[in-house]
C-alpha cells in the first residue's frame, strides 16, 4: 500500500509542476482545459499521499488547490441557454 500510495505522490507532484512548467513556458494557458485538469488531478493525488502521511498542512493547500481548478471547470463550461 505504501508504494501504491508513493506513487500517486509523484504523479500529483509531475502533473503540478508540468501544469506550471507549460504555462511558465506559454505552451498552454491558465484558461485551458488541460491546465485545469492537470491541477486538478496532481493535486487530488497530493491530498491521498499527504492525507496518508497525516501531513494535513500539504493536504489543506491541496484541497484549496482543487477547489479553484474544480471552480475555474466549472467558468471553462458555461451552461446552454434552452431553446425557445
Amino acid at each position: 500500500m505504501k508504494l501504491l500510495i508513493d506513487i500517486i505522490g509523484w504523479i500529483g507532484s509531475i502533473e503540478v509542476i508540468a501544469a506550471y512548467g507549460l504555462n511558465s513556458y506559454q505552451q498552454i494557458k491558465t484558461d485551458s482545459v488541460l491546465f485545469q485538469l492537470l491541477n486538478l488531478t496532481g493535486a487530488l493525488f497530493l491530498i491521498v499521499n499527504t492525507v496518508y502521511y497525516h501531513a494535513y498542512p500539504s493536504a489543506f493547500i491541496n484541497i484549496v488547490w482543487v477547489i479553484i481548478a474544480v471552480l475555474s471547470l466549472v467558468r471553462l463550461f458555461p451552461k446552454k441557454k434552452a431553446a425557445p
